[in-house]
Order: C-alpha cells, then structure tokens, then sequence
C-alpha cells in the first residue's frame, strides 16, 4: 500500500487547509500549534485511525512546511496509509510510554519541540479538547518552561465551518445514509421487538452505507429511547421489548469519510398522545420557519429567533440550543464545536456551511424529536442532505 493510498482528498486539499490554518495562526502570533483533536488531525493531515485513546497529534510550525504527525509507534503505519506526510514527518514515541506514569507522551513531544529550536516559542494547545488532559497541559508546561503557551482551542475548528466543494459531497454521501439508516430503524420497530434489535439494524446499515457510498462509524451511537424513557435524550438502548402505544424517537447519522449528516424522527406505536399530536404541527411549522431563515448573511441568533418567534406563541417550551455545526467527526461527537444555532450567537452563515438543526422537545413524561442536516446556499434556501418524510411516524 502507498503513501496517502487512503486518504480521503487529495494532497492539494490538504496542503490548503494548512495554508488556512498558518494564516490564522500569524494573526494570532502563535509559533507552533499543537491538534490534538482527532478531528482536527484529520482535517489538516488526512490521518484516520482509532487510536485516539492514546496520546497523539498534529505539530503545525509556521515557518515549516509541513504538518507534523505524532503519535505511537504502532501507528505509524496508518499514517503513511492515511496521510501524505512524507516519513520524517511522521515522528513516533516507543510502547514503554504507554499507560506509564513515569513517562508521558508530552515528554516526548517537548523534546521534539525543544530539538527544533522551539522551547522559547508561542505554542497554541487545544485546551477544550477532550483528548488534551490535564496531565498532558501539566507535562507540557514543566518541560517546556519558557514557551508561552496559549489556549488555540477553536482555531482549526471555526477553519472547519466553511466545508470545500470536495467535502460537501461527502457530506451529501453521509445523507444519503441517514435516509437509508432512519428508513431501516423505523420498518425494524414494533411491538414485542427489543430496541437493542433495532440498534443492531441501524449499526449495520450504518456500516453499509448504500452501493456508491460505504459507511463509517458514526461518532456517536444511535439514540432510541421509548416510553416514558423518551423524556431524557441521549439514551441509547436497554433491551426493552417495544409495547402498544410507545412513543420513541431516532438520531442517528450516516456517516462517509467521517463526514456526518444526522437526522431524527418520531414514532408512535398506535394512537399518538394529545402532547404528541398538539405538538407536532407547532415544531414542523418551527422547522420550516427555521428552514426560511437559514440564509447565507443571517446570523445564528435571526435563525433561533425564527424559532422563538413559533415556539412562543404555544405552551411548549425549549431552553437549548436548535442546532450546530457539522462535519468531521469522532467518537464522543459528531458536532464541530464551533457554532451554535442558538440565542444571542453572532457567527454569520455563509456558503458551504452545515448544520444539524434539531427541535428537541421534552417533558417530565416523554419527549419528541425531529431533525434535519442543511448546507447554506449562495442564494436561496439551503440545501436538505438529509431528505426523510418530516411528519411523525405512526405505526
């Protein structure tokens, strides 16, 4: 296998994003930069693996051509795979300092900083990244005690917001999975059947995709909470057998290259209940409203007010967000952590920007859910990659 053989863009694409990413590291004086995000490495070097459980990352330095790969040594061949780094870039820490606490990965990353002439520079670390523990910062800091460091968490990401041609057809891709994967969720539920059964189904077709495209693993499970379980989101499955008159509602994603397009829908497993029913018409009407509003030169607060503007006016209430960014990502989330469709957020939409607008309803006794993944047009509307019936689902 060749270098880069599977990399999901060309060298040109990548080689961009760094020219993006440099130039906002100058605006900011930062010398070097340090992506631990999985996402985030992924973005500017191609690397994909599941080795995130482990210390690595991505070394930006601004006056270097090149991005930097770090990371174990096992997985230095995935990098070659996956990357079109040439091998000196592409730098290893041995087994010894795995799961060791007389030894620490951020060691090993000092000394390559400290060996490039770098230990008295500006270094950016993601400090809100999950991957990036304090123990890492702690190691960091004692090893490198006259570098000045600075929290660049967000950086790459809000670079992430605007998707290239190249990415939204990935995105597209990973639509063209939800349908199929909501389609296969929602046939597979009914009553006596348990709802791990279900998980199973989604998974699998997750992992399928359709005849042009395959599908990854999405970075985070299907949700498919029922009964009286649906008033907490973000449950997955117990092993409960479904029952007349459920309510449970599906999220789940299709996912191409570690791009994302979430989707959600309701069902009812018979007769609807008067919560349900009243409340349908008020979050479609809510949707195409928000749908109306998503135009390239609002910003996310106009967008959440056109929501408000529905939602007020009924008993209903919602106090989170109605949406965010999507693209690349990695188990826990599939969210960029970037913007937020919600009260008083600032950031402008532009073209080529993707969100999961969901409208998350929930009570103290069930909940209801519908969703949808968009692109933001030049002009117009945006685009739905997701492109599933929006009305609850009645079985």
């Amino acid at each position: 296998m060749e270098s880069g053989e599977l990399a999901s863009f060309d060298s040109e694409e990548y080689l961009n994003r760094l020219k993006k990413i440099k130039t906002k590291m100058a605006l900011e004086g930062i010398e070097v930069l340090l992506c631990s995000d999985p996402s985030n490495m992924n973005f500017v070097t191609g690397y994909d693996g599941t080795s995130y459980y482990v210390h690595q990352l991505v070394l930006i330095i601004l006056n270097y051509p090149s991005a930097i790969w770090i990371g174990r040594k096992m997985d230095v061949e995935g990098a070659k795979y996956t990357t079109f780094l040439k091998d000196e870039n592409i730098l290893h820490y041995n087994e010894d300092y795995i799961d060791n606490p007389n030894k620490h990965p951020m060691k090993f990353v000092s000394q390559i900083i400290e060996e490039k002439g770098l230990s008295k520079s500006f270094i950016g670390v993601e400090k809100d990244c999950w991957q990036f523990t304090a123990k890492a910062a702690e190691t960091l800091y004692k090893n490198l005690p006259n570098a000045r460091f600075v929290n660049a968490f967000g950086l790459v990401n809000n670079i992430r917001l605007v998707k290239s041609e190249s990415e939204i057809i990935y995105m597209k891709a990973a639509g063209e999975i939800a349908n199929l994967v909501m389609d296969t969720g929602i046939s597979y539920i009914k009553p006596g059947v348990r709802d791990c059964d279900v998980a199973a189904a989604i998974s699998h077709a997750q992992f399928s995709g359709t005849v042009k495209y395959f599908g990854d693993y999405p970075a985070a499970n299907p949700q498919l909470p029922s009964g009286d379980a649906t008033a907490a989101p973000h449950l997955t499955w117990s092993g409960k057998k479904y029952k007349d008159q459920d309510l449970t509602y599906l999220e789940i994603s299709g996912c191409h290259k570690r791009y994302h397009a979430p989707l959600a829908r309701t069902v009812s497993l018979g007769k609807p209940s008067k919560w349900v029913k009243n409340l349908e018409p008020i979050v479609n009407e809510g949707m195409n409203t928000v749908l109306e509003n998503a135009l390239e030169g609002n910003s996310c607060h106009e967008v959440y007010k056109s929501w408000d503007s529905v939602i007020s006016k009924s008993i209903y209430t919602k106090d989170s967000r109605i949406g965010y960014s999507v693209g690349i990502g990695y188990p826990p989330d599939w969210g960029e952590r970037n913007a937020s469709i919600r009260n008083g957020e600032r950031t402008i939409l532009l073209e080529n920007m993707c969100f999961h607008i969901i409208l998350g309803i929930w009570s103290d006794k069930m909940g209801y859910e519908v969703s949808e993944t968009i692109r933001i047009s030049k002009d117009g509307p945006p685009e739905l990659l997701t492109n599933y019936p929006r009305k609850l689902i009645i079985k």
